[in-house]
């Protein structure tokens, strides 16, 4: 965990400095007042992108490092997978080196790339948002599940489609993103169901039945699974891992609780809010079935990096004599939130052949 916490550290560190030595912004159409420093970010970006490229375990690490080492990734093989986007990638990759770890890399450099850059441009407290990317979890999840990251990271890059109503480039890059992980499909109807504003009728019925699947779970799940058998999530229906904490559910829903009231605040001052807002409550409502079963858990990631910049104006909303108090709870909280998942629960251990303290 050493160079976790130092990682945090400096990410934190000059994200905070990176807004703090902002300019204006000078577009009409900016989303943030503010433009963080750019080479005070790139440290930032540097630095998530080589503690995860450079690691040698976490989650199924070993496993992709060992299909790229005992395979040679024919045109037969890449077709014969549903993911081909994936060997694609592997296949470019194994012209250049038989070395696994040039995956991770590169892996872990598109993902954080795209990731940090939308933060960059819609975050309005960066160093919260690249705080809670590492604290909140999504940051390991990126080590331990990197396939299903990296077409996260794909479809997240195409926030401003999502903001625009450019609907048929959206709907490109997540044909695109799910060439590396098929779930990033699961977007395509989603998109229909963010155009609404935000807190509407909508909001709530999906929020309800949220709560439904969970009381009804056993039939809801048969069904579903039922119709996915013959697929390759099939074999998610025999998953019995238990569901995701109730305090995960809890720190994810956070956010939206004060963003819920100051909604009105938070449209006037951050209008392409909704659609944010809108990302965040389907990923939450994917935390709440998860708690009956953990895979329900794999598809918010697709929404959870939305929260990362919900989190990122709620300060905003609170009265300014106050904001102070609940920037240091959020930092507080998260911490201990981190070090309870990753010390206490997981007890995670981090390993690499090239950063070695």
């Amino acid at each position: 965990m050493t160079i976790l916490w130092i990682n945090l550290a400096i990410v934190f560190i000059l994200s905070f400095f990176s807004r703090y030595f902002a300019v204006p912004s000078t577009g009409m159409y900016a989303s943030v007042p503010i433009k963080p420093n750019k080479f005070l970010a790139f440290g930032v970006l540097l630095s998530l992108a080589m503690v995860s490229g450079l690691r040698s375990n976490i989650g199924d690490t070993f496993f992709y490092k060992h299909i790229y080492e005992t395979n040679s990734f024919t045109w037969k093989y890449i077709e014969s997978q549903k993911d081909m986007g994936f060997g694609v990638l592997q296949r470019i990759l194994k012209h250049y080196s038989d070395d696994p770890q040039i995956l991770i890399l590169t892996t872990a450099i598109i993902t954080n790339i795209l990731i940090f850059t939308v933060l960059y441009k819609y975050s309005r407290m960066l160093e919260l948002s690249t705080y809670v990317y590492i604290t909140g979890g999504l940051f390991l999840v990126s080590m331990n599940g990197m396939r299903q990251c990296l077409a996260a990271a794909i479809v997240f890059a195409a926030t401003k489609f999502l903001i625009d109503g450019s609907w048929k480039r959206y709907m490109l890059v997540v044909l695109f993103a799910s060439t590396f992980h098929e779930s990033a499909l699961v977007l395509i109807p989603i998109y229909l169901l963010v155009r609404f504003k935000a807190w509407s009728k909508a909001t709530f019925i999906l929020l309800f039945f949220a709560v439904v699947i969970v009381i009804g779970f056993d039939k809801f799940s048969a069904v579903l699974f039922s119709a996915l058998e013959d697929t390759q999530y099939g074999h998610y229906q025999n998953f019995n891992e238990g569901g995701a904490s109730t305090m995960r559910v809890a720190v994810n829903g956070v956010p939206l609780v004060i963003a819920y009231f100051g909604r009105e605040k938070l449209r006037r001052i951050f209008p392409e809010s909704d659609f944010i807002v809108n990302m965040a409550v389907i990923g939450f409502v994917f935390m709440i079935v998860s708690t009956q079963n953990w895979i329900f858990a794999r598809f918010s990631i697709y929404f959870s990096l939305y929260q990362l910049i919900l989190i990122s104006w709620v300060i905003k909303l609170i009265n300014k004599k106050d904001q102070r108090v609940i920037y240091y709870a959020l930092l507080i909280c998260y911490f201990l939130y981190y070090y309870y998942e990753s010390v206490i629960s997981l007890n995670i251990i981090y390993k690499s052949n090239f950063l070695i303290f």
